[in-house]
């Protein structure tokens, strides 16, 4: 049993309406994704003069050594996507699990609360300056870890506050009362019940994902040159951002686009009712 068998019928959306709010989301993973086997030029051959104009070999004009741009945004993205990816489904699938069990166990949960606010106060760019000086080989995994670790403590606290008063229904005593051991009501009956919150947070993790590994490209701090990565382009090229602004425009919207899209795809695809107010950190 669960609370939903006891929640009033959910209105649904009309299915063109998600549609539309998940097809930007989806496109453009899916380009970056393939943009390796569409790019029509290798990553590192410069075929035109540095900071060249759109034409010719290059739709987009040159970077700083004469490299085709929409080559190396077609490389750059989808390690960006995977890395964002990897982080916000870690992040949501640790946090969720503590979160259930972090309601049920007082004691558990006081301590993933003291936690919590304590890394809460580490800004994610210092908390990745120092791994990054702590493990100066680690390129884009120690900034992946980072994210991770960063993540999960804020993550756990929006579970938490969810599965609370779903942990005070009647069904969840009857249950306990029962018998049904700690990991059945945590993953059987309140898990069930968070599927809102668990979307909206997985949207936010990806944005906050997207922002933390674009930041440490922009630092250097994951991909080192002659990576292509979207946030390394914009460093890279800001110099000559006036001679051909396409080449740091056009990564800039790609990554704002990206965090936009999948962030309305999650909301879209959230239960109608239900679903808990989450705000990024």
């Amino acid at each position: 049993m669960s609370a939903d068998a006891l929640a009033a019928p959910r209105p649904r959306r009309p299915r063109a309406r998600v549609l539309v709010r998940v097809a930007p989301g989806l496109l453009l993973t899916l380009l970056a994704l393939a943009g390796p086997l569409l790019a029509p030029h290798p990553l590192d051959r410069p075929v035109t003069a540095p900071y060249a104009d759109p034409g010719g070999p290059a739709p987009l004009g040159g970077d700083q050594l004469g490299r085709d741009v929409l080559s190396r945004m077609l490389y750059g993205g989808s390690e960006l996507i995977g890395g964002a990816l990897l982080v916000a489904l870690l992040v949501t699938a640790v946090a969720t699990v503590l979160g259930c069990f972090a309601v049920l166990r007082p004691t558990l949960g006081r301590l993933l609360e003291r936690g919590a606010d304590l890394a809460i106060l580490l800004p994610p760019v210092l908390g990745m300056m120092l791994l990054a000086l702590a493990w100066p080989g680690g390129g884009r995994l120690a900034v992946i870890v980072a994210a991770v670790a960063l993540g999960i403590p804020y993550a756990v606290r929006v579970v938490a506050s969810a599965a609370a008063p779903v942990a005070a229904c009647g069904f969840i005593e009857a249950a306990t009362a029962s018998g049904e051991r700690l990991w059945y009501l945590a993953l059987r009956e309140i898990l069930p019940n968070l599927r809102a919150t668990v979307l909206a947070l997985f949207g936010l993790r990806f944005v906050a994902a997207v922002y933390v590994i674009s930041m440490a490209g922009f630092l250097q701090l994951g991909p080192q040159p002659p990576e292509a990565d979207w946030a390394l382009m914009i460093r890279e090229n800001a110099a000559g951002a006036l001679l051909n602004p396409w080449v740091v425009l056009v990564p800039g919207a790609a990554i704002g686009l990206l965090a936009v899209s999948v962030n309305l795809a999650a909301d879209a695809l959230a239960p109608t009712a239900g679903r808990t107010a989450v705000t990024a950190r």
